[in-house]
C-alpha cells in the first residue's frame, strides 16, 4: 500500500513540478485555463493525479479553481505583486544571514555553472531562457543556505514572481542583472552577510521597481505546446 501511495506521490509531483516549471518560463500566462483533458494528454498522465496536482497549486496561489470554470493559471493583481515583493525581502533576506563562506566553498562549482549560464542567457533575446537563469540564481542561494523550508517557501515565491513578471515586466526581455548578482555572491564568500543583504535588498527593490502595475493581454502557447 505504502508503494502505492509513493507512487502516486510521484506522479503528482511530477505534474505539479511540469506545471509550474511552464508557468514560471512564462509559457502558461496569467489566466490561462488548464483543461484537465489536455493536461493529461500532454503529460500522459492519469486524470486523478491531474486534478490532485491542480488542487495541490491552487493551494499555493499558482492555480486559482473556479465552479463551473475549472482550473486557471492564478492571474495575481497589483496588490498582491507588492505582497509577493514584502515577501521576498524577507526570505532571501534570511536566506543570505544563513550563507556562510565555508558553503559558498562547498558550492563553488555549482555556483560557477550558474554564473556562466546567467551570462549566455542574458547575451540572447529569448524571454524564457532569461528569466529561467535569473531566477537559478535566488533558488541557488536557497539551496546553498541548507535551509529547506526556506527554499520551499522561496520556490513558491519565485513561481508566483513569474506571473507577475508576464503581467508587469515594462521591457519585452528582462534586463541584466548579473553584475547584482555577482556583487552578492563577492559579499557572501567574503563573509559579508550586512552587504550582502543590503544588495538583495536593493536588488528586489529595483526588480520591483521594473513594474509597470497595469494590467495587460498577451498571446498564449496552446497548453499542450507549453507542457510538451
Amino acid at each position: 500500500m505504502s508503494q502505492v501511495a509513493t507512487a502516486k506521490q510521484r506522479e503528482v509531483q511530477r505534474i505539479v513540478d511540469a506545471l509550474s516549471l511552464a508557468i514560471a518560463q512564462h509559457r502558461l500566462k496569467p489566466g490561462r485555463r488548464l483543461v484537465e483533458a489536455q493536461i493529461v494528454e500532454a503529460l500522459k498522465a492519469n486524470r486523478n493525479h491531474v486534478q490532485a496536482a491542480l488542487q495541490r497549486l491552487a493551494l499555493q496561489h499558482i492555480v486559482t479553481i473556479e465552479p463551473n470554470i475549472g482550473a486557471m493559471v492564478a492571474h495575481p493583481e497589483a496588490s498582491e505583486a507588492r505582497e509577493i515583493f514584502i515577501a521576498r525581502r524577507a526570505i532571501e533576506s534570511a536566506i543570505v544571514a544563513s550563507i556562510t563562506p565555508e558553503q559558498m566553498a562547498q558550492f563553488a562549482d555549482e555556483i560557477e555553472a550558474q554564473q556562466t549560464a546567467e551570462h549566455a542567457a542574458t547575451g540572447q533575446q529569448d524571454r524564457r531562457h532569461i528569466v529561467r537563469e535569473l531566477s537559478a540564481f535566488h533558488l541557488l542561494l536557497a539551496k546553498v543556505s541548507g535551509n529547506k523550508v526556506l527554499s520551499e517557501i522561496l520556490s513558491n515565491l519565485m513561481v508566483r514572481s513569474s506571473l507577475i513578471v508576464a503581467l508587469y515586466q515594462r521591457n519585452d526581455v528582462p534586463s541584466c542583472q548579473c553584475a547584482e548578482h555577482g556583487a552578492i555572491l563577492a559579499a557572501l564568500k567574503a563573509g559579508n552577510i550586512a552587504e550582502a543583504q543590503q544588495t538583495m535588498l536593493a536588488h528586489l527593490d529595483e526588480l520591483e521597481a521594473e513594474l509597470d502595475l497595469t494590467e495587460v493581454v498577451s498571446e498564449d502557447l496552446s497548453l499542450t505546446q507549453a507542457l510538451i
